[in-house]
């Protein structure tokens, strides 16, 4: 995707990863993998086409900077000579669980440095993992990247560094900027692994020619370090700037913001990555979102059912539309199980998700005013979820707020704000207040006082199934 200095969208382009088993992968249970040498030859593929569009609006030579997001927590082994040892472990790869516990107490055994609750989602469980079962492989290890960093690296020829954001789920610690001892002491992961950390816009090294050859891109452009992808879409949002905050409702709910110092939740549903201007940017992920749209909506018109949607709130019914079992924000709940209306049509089914989607959002911002002292005086919001008029109408009735929606806000935004920031402007804030564009702005209307009634109704049910307990509740 590239965006000119306005913020205006010149041409994106994307292609699905569709080798879900790369050669020399598993394809045991748990195992996630991918190849990330495909990964490069898609893209190398998809910014020759990019850099055609742009040579025919004559903006090729005009590019600025490029940089990457990715998700977090997907890491791959590297060679001595920054070559894949072993397909990319996906974020979602799960067969780390074990290795979780053992980075969790190494941790909580650290005076040093904060302890940290690691999930199997999480990079550094991985490599432990890897460690493990691949021992042979791990004494030809030369390195780890990140999904992005490989990305980076092959675009600037420079590797082992990597950003504040990808750094956190290895176990970095962002407060004191150092990779914790228990890392290389008790968990024996060996410090040549680990790569270098610097904050996301921070200049990596310009683009080869041999790479300009393949890519079409210009010799000489400033690769910058970029985002996961969940800051990023942030950035896109328009949330970059302390006291902003931002919702995005993809296949979950995701809730995150700025502040001036961290925001500690003894329960671990906040997590916070550092700002590259130095704030905060606290966090969180519930299990609950949109996937029961692509799961129970297939086929359906959804312009139509919006439409309906609109006509029919708010619902009388109560629905919670978990598509799991367990919650991890803003409670935690173990044997949380979704709920919906019985006997209802398809249409007033949509609308009651709709608004149980809206109350956990609710409930999130309830949970971090609490936590923080800070109450947004707006939402920004971005994903699937915001291109809903009735869901945007929906979600500001209950939350009481404005509810901001962005003209752009996917991921590859918010790469390119940040690519951005340290080239064209003075900073991210800088960068996004120019080219993260609002589209319009959603205000609460006349449903707002029905809503907060339901609202007590809807946490009232979760109380009584048990699944807000005093110690996953937070007090809320």
């Amino acid at each position: 995707m590239a965006m000119n200095d306005a913020g205006e969208q010149l041409a994106a382009l994307q292609q699905p990863y569709t080798h879900s088993h790369p050669a020399g992968s598993s394809q045991s249970e748990g195992a996630h993998e991918q190849d990330p040498v495909q990964w490069w030859h898609i893209l190398t593929g998809l910014l020759k086409q990019l850099a055609d569009q742009l040579a025919g609006s004559a903006t090729l030579g005009q590019i600025k900077a490029i940089s990457v997001t990715s998700t977090s927590g997907t890491v791959i082994p590297m060679d001595r000579f920054n070559e894949p040892l072993h397909p990319a472990l996906m974020y979602n790869d799960s067969r780390s669980s074990v290795e979780a516990i053992a980075c969790s107490e190494a941790s909580a055994q650290d005076p040093t440095s904060p302890s940290v609750s690691f999930h199997s989602s999480y990079g550094l469980p991985k490599i432990l993992w890897f460690m493990r079962r691949y021992p042979d492989a791990a004494s030809r290890i030369g390195r780890w990247c990140h999904a992005g960093d490989y990305i980076l690296g092959k675009l600037s020829g420079v590797w082992g560094v990597t950003d504040y954001t990808n750094a956190l789920k290895t176990g970095y610690d962002l407060q004191e900027e150092r990779w914790p001892a228990y890392i290389t002491g008790r968990l024996s992961v060996p410090s040549a692994w680990l790569p270098e950390v610097a904050a996301p816009g921070t200049f990596l090294g310009p683009l080869p020619a041999f790479v300009a050859a393949c890519t079409g891109m210009p010799e000489g452009t400033p690769v910058m370090l970029g985002m996961t992808d969940g800051c990023a879409s942030q950035v896109a949002s328009g949330a970059a700037a302390p006291g902003d905050w931002s919702t995005t409702i993809g296949t979950t709910l995701v809730v995150k913001g700025v502040t001036r110092a961290r925001v500690l939740d003894p329960l671990e549903r906040l997590y916070n990555h550092k700002h590259p201007q130095g704030f905060w940017m606290p966090g969180g992920a519930s299990n609950t979102g949109a996937a029961w749209i692509t799961r129970d909506y297939a086929g359906y018109d959804l312009d139509a059912l919006d439409s309906a949607v609109a006509r029919m709130i708010p619902t009388p019914w109560l629905s919670y539309p978990l598509m799991q079992t367990g919650e991890r924000f803003p409670f935690l709940c173990a044997n949380a199980r979704g709920f919906d209306p019985t006997e209802v049509s398809a249409e007033s089914l949509y609308a009651a998700r709709m608004e149980g989607v809206a109350f956990m959002e609710r409930m999130s911002y309830d949970m971090i005013e609490q936590l923080s002292g800070e109450a947004p005086a707006r939402i920004f919001t971005a994903g699937g979820a915001s291109r809903s008029a009735s869901w945007l109408q929906i979600r500001s009735d209950v939350l009481q707020k404005p509810i901001v929606k962005m003209k752009y806000a996917d991921g590859a935004v918010g790469a390119a704000i940040i690519a951005a920031s340290m080239s064209a402007f003075g900073g991210l804030i800088e960068a996004a207040g120019q080219l993260a564009l609002p589209e319009k702005t959603v205000e609460p209307g006349s449903n707002s006082g029905p809503y907060n009634e339901k609202y007590q109704r809807f946490t009232a049910e979760l109380a009584v199934l048990g699944y807000l307990s005093q110690e996953g509740r937070g007090n809320l």
